[in-house]
């Protein structure tokens, strides 16, 4: 019988509370005791066996539950699987959902000396709590890590760099081209920031009493949270420090090229960062043609090096933008399922 979109969901969400220690003293001051709500399919309890392990990084501003709350005239991460298995695309899963917010508003779940160790978190604390924990089938071959947005960036650094962790990996809408995507936001950054003399700190406490972020806000704090994340400096305030003369707007070289260090589109030309992705059972990759971050140019970038390197993968455009394409999933899970199933990727 066909599962409407909007039936109740037949699975459960439990949370685990993981104490991090490697998330101790971080720069900004976040808590290091992490919640990750599971996703544990009808199936489970019906005592069927073991299973694959997804998990589900979020995009800037978001958090893990986000994907497992009620949602109007949508799916939530779980209704979405349960259809998908309903219609025979796939099987059953178990689905983490980590909070990995930050105070800077968001997450590259990459390690940072000011944003916290997020990757050694995901792959070093939460992978062993949950196969310990949880019937899942164990090692890398069992699991996949897919995300939009800065996590279709986490997703496929993941996949770069740590195919020791993961079978597979989806990146939908993911961060690729930097001087694409991010330096168009340098100048309005330094706008905002001139209001307040350049002075770090009071941008942000001014965030703190705002009533409510504009658009222009968000994308600030969103290159600052970069700028903390690709190349901190322990002794600024948050470890925060811009790649741009903040009177002139002009590129700073060596401190760009560490952000640039971190572009998918640069770090696939390192032959480890290769071996890593051949190692992978799958590889998946999605941009709208529309993306107002443009980064369907870098996705395109990639996604040739992939094709010149002779490495497997699965890529496609849709007609749309970078908002609201949670839908883009009903390609990616199955195809993440049968990556890891190894029957047909």
């Amino acid at each position: 019988m066909p599962v409407h979109r909007f039936a109740p969901m037949r699975g459960r969400v439990v949370h685990v509370d993981i104490d991090s220690q490697v998330l101790r003293d971080n720069l900004l001051g976040d808590p290091h005791l992490r919640a990750v709500a599971v996703y544990l399919p009808p199936e489970y309890d019906a005592g069927a066996g073991d299973f694959p392990l997804y998990v589900d990084l979020v995009g800037f501003t978001g958090s893990g539950v986000s994907h497992i709350n009620w949602k109007p005239f949508e799916e939530n991460v779980p209704r979405r699987l349960e259809r998908l298995v309903a219609e025979g695309k796939m099987g059953p899963v178990v689905v983490a959902f980590p909070d990995c917010f930050t105070s800077l508003g968001g997450n590259q779940y990459i390690n940072s000396l000011a944003m916290g160790r997020w990757e050694d978190f995901l792959i070093d604390e939460m992978l062993p709590r949950l196969e310990g924990e949880f019937r899942l089938r164990p090692g890398r071959e069992h699991r996949a890590v897919f995300g939009k947005s800065s996590g279709g960036y986490g997703a496929i650094v993941h996949g770069l760099s740590r195919a020791d962790a993961w079978g597979a990996v989806a990146s939908h809408s993911g961060d690729m081209a930097f001087d694409l995507v991010y330096f168009c936001d340098f100048p309005k950054t330094l706008n905002l920031l001139a209001k307040h003399k350049g002075h770090i700190p009071a941008f942000l406490a001014s965030l703190e009493q705002k009533a409510k972020m504009d658009n222009d806000d968000v994308h600030a704090l969103m290159e600052l949270a970069m700028a903390a994340t690709y190349d901190p400096d322990p002794s600024a305030f948050k470890g925060i420090r811009m790649p741009v003369d903040l009177e002139t707007c002009e590129i700073i070289p060596e401190r760009w090229a560490r952000w640039l260090a971190h572009d998918p589109v640069r770090m696939i030309d390192r032959p480890e960062c290769q071996e890593n992705l051949r190692r992978l059972k799958g590889i998946y990759i999605d941009c709208g043609v529309k993306d107002q971050y443009h980064l369907h140019f870098g996705a395109r970038a990639f996604t040739r090096k992939l094709k010149a390197l002779g490495i497997a993968h699965r890529y496609e455009e849709f007609d749309d933008n970078h908002s609201g394409v949670d839908y883009r999933m009903d390609e990616s899970l199955p195809y993440l399922y049968r990556a890891l199933t190894a029957s047909g990727a």
